[in-house]
């Protein structure tokens, strides 16, 4: 277990989960220029731990849980800090669509905690509709904290918060169909209604 928190890519997994709290506290003190640059080295990890993890081929089952939790824990603490009035920037990302991105991503992981313990199944491939789902939410994010540094608010920001709460739904929608298939495919019956 040693080895595989050591490797490289790990190193730099760890190192994105403890630019969260450093990110959220940039954003309470109205550091938002900070943030902004935190954000994009974290973004920056997340490209070079997978490729160091290929390159180096030391691609570890820790490191496969640990690469999208931190991603999760990144973006769920933008949108939640990015969301809170008290913080009081003159650009926020709407309250609904935080609720939509974190229902989805609570719906999610209830829902592979069923198929794991219904079938035993437990890798999940994200599909088309999720990674743009997580484009979209990492745009939102990027686009909130740069127009907030600059200054500006672009009359055409609305509509790119509701296209990452439609694609959001949607993928989420999609996840629960993909889910049920599994399930009727391997047990032919589901446990619970969906």
């Amino acid at each position: 277990m040693s080895n595989q928190i050591m490797t490289p890519a790990n190193q730099l997994t760890l190192l994105r989960m403890i630019f969260i709290p450093i990110f959220a506290s940039l954003l309470v003190y109205d550091e938002v220029g900070w943030a902004f640059a935190v954000f994009i080295l974290a973004g920056i990890t997340d490209g070079l731990d997978g490729l160091i993890a290929r390159l180096l081929k030391q691609k570890t089952q820790l490191g496969a849980y640990l690469d999208p939790l931190a991603d999760k824990l990144l973006l769920t603490t933008s949108f939640v800090f990015l969301s809170i009035k008290s913080i009081a920037l003159p650009i926020m990302i709407p309250l609904w669509l935080t609720i939509f991105v974190i229902s989805r991503d609570v719906l999610l992981v209830a829902s592979a905690l069923m198929i794991a313990l219904s079938t035993g199944h437990r890798t999940f491939k994200p599909s088309l509709y999720g990674k743009l789902t997580t484009f979209f939410q990492i745009a939102t994010v990027v686009a909130v904290l740069l127009l907030n540094f600059l200054g500006v608010h672009p009359p055409l920001l609305p509509w790119l918060f509701v296209a990452t709460g439609a694609i959001t739904i949607f993928s989420g929608l999609h996840y629960i169909y993909r889910g049920r298939k599994l399930m009727l495919d391997n047990n032919g019956d589901l446990p619970f209604k969906l």
